[in-house]
């Protein structure tokens, strides 16, 4: 009897294991800039490190995953990550934290978009479904993390404690892919049978799925770091973490729901888009710490659409260049995080929370005319 091929359950926890850093990390930002004295501005500054590390792990590496075994890809940058955590885990050094901050969101972003490819094409029938459920464990990841950091911290443990999780996750996946990783699967066998031919690269369709990504991660990153700011600072709740929650966890239905029905995936996307800055506007102006709370459950699953719609539209236009797209997308989330992180601490110092989100929002104009401009670009049969 053949063994079954379950490199996809661990694919999915390398993403979960990234969702669950991005997560972990935007909830402990409040504790790390009490440790370090950290400004508003400052703090950040501090989360757009970790984003422009995001932003170069693609540009170096997308087109040598491509022409590399991208098992062996992956292997490599996990044992790199977890060495990464590590440190961070076991020194309180200014300078070593930022180090190890900018090397570990310069692994997890290529471990994404790797990943991602490699699913692709070890299940290129089932490819698609499997892409929305892969990125709900982001979601899924980004949702655990608060509540586990919330935990320690309220029983006095410290915030480097989320990166002794990360070191041990990061192990069991280089332990799975490891041993799954040698094997084919049998969707990539029937493939290989049928000769199956994969077209052609088409860069204009790339480049406008990468403007809707660069705007829309900028946005979740600047809403999601300071959601927990805005309750304690100008609501005077302490519904934050709770609220960062909830906006991750309804990412997931959200993200599986996209997987399902991807054959609408054109059409979700440009509801998203358009959901998002309306949804935000409302936000912007409540004063009731429930109302913020409920309204980030639509927020959320709106968001949570964008994602994996944006990587269903990939596949019709990167043809066998597939680990080059996603790294162009992913360099485009780290331009977006860089960007719009440090540009919402800059605005919520001057303008307000209230006011820096709602400019956010207002990018969302840029991505509605780029969807629309998908429409007239001719994918790959």
């Amino acid at each position: 009897m053949k063994k079954q091929n379950l490199l996809w359950l661990f694919l999915f926890l390398i993403i979960f294991i990234n969702g669950f850093e991005a997560g972990g990390y935007q909830a402990s930002l409040y504790s790390i800039g009490q440790a370090y004295d950290l400004s508003v501005t400052k703090m950040g500054i501090f989360a757009s490190v970790e984003l422009f590390a995001t932003m170069l792990a693609p540009i170096i590496l997308g087109s040598w995953a491509d022409r590399t075994n991208k098992i062996k890809c992956i292997l490599i940058l996990m044992g790199l990550q977890a060495t990464a955590a590590l440190f961070i885990f076991c020194s309180s050094l200014q300078p070593i934290f930022i180090g190890g901050i900018f090397f570990l969101g310069l692994t997890t972003s290529a471990l994404q978009f790797i990943s991602i490819a490699a699913l692709a094409e070890s299940y290129p029938k089932t490819g698609r479904l499997k892409i929305g459920i892969m990125t709900s464990m982001y979601a899924l990841g980004a949702f655990v993390a608060p509540l586990v950091v919330d935990y320690y911290l309220s029983r006095g443990g410290g915030w480097q404690l989320l990166f002794i999780v990360l070191f041990i996750g990061t192990v069991v996946a280089f332990l799975g892919v490891m041993f799954y990783g040698r094997m084919r699967t049998e969707e990539e066998e029937e493939i290989k049978e049928e000769t199956k031919a994969e077209g052609k690269f088409i860069i204009a369709g790339v480049l406008f799925l990468c403007v809707v990504m660069c705007i829309y991660v900028g946005f979740e990153n600047g809403f999601a770091f300071f959601i927990d700011t805005l309750f304690t600072d100008v609501l005077n709740s302490d519904f934050g973490k709770k609220a960062l929650s909830i906006f991750w966890v309804v990412m997931i239905p959200s993200r599986v729901l996209v997987g399902v029905f991807s054959k609408y995936v054109r059409k979700l996307l440009l509801i998203a888009v358009v959901a998002i800055p309306c949804i935000t506007a409302i936000i912007s102006r409540m004063n009731s710490p429930w109302a913020v709370l409920i309204l980030c459950i639509p927020l959320g699953f709106a968001c949570g659409a964008i994602y994996p719609c944006v990587l269903n539209v990939m596949l019709d236009y990167s043809a066998n260049r597939k680990a080059t797209a996603t790294a162009m997308i992913t360099t485009a989330t780290g331009i977006g995080g860089v960007i719009f992180t440090a540009l919402t601490g800059i605005l919520g110092e001057r303008l307000g929370l209230r006011n820096a989100i709602l400019c956010l929002a207002e990018f969302f104009i840029a991505s509605v005319i780029c969807v629309l401009a998908l429409q007239k670009v001719k994918t790959n049969e």
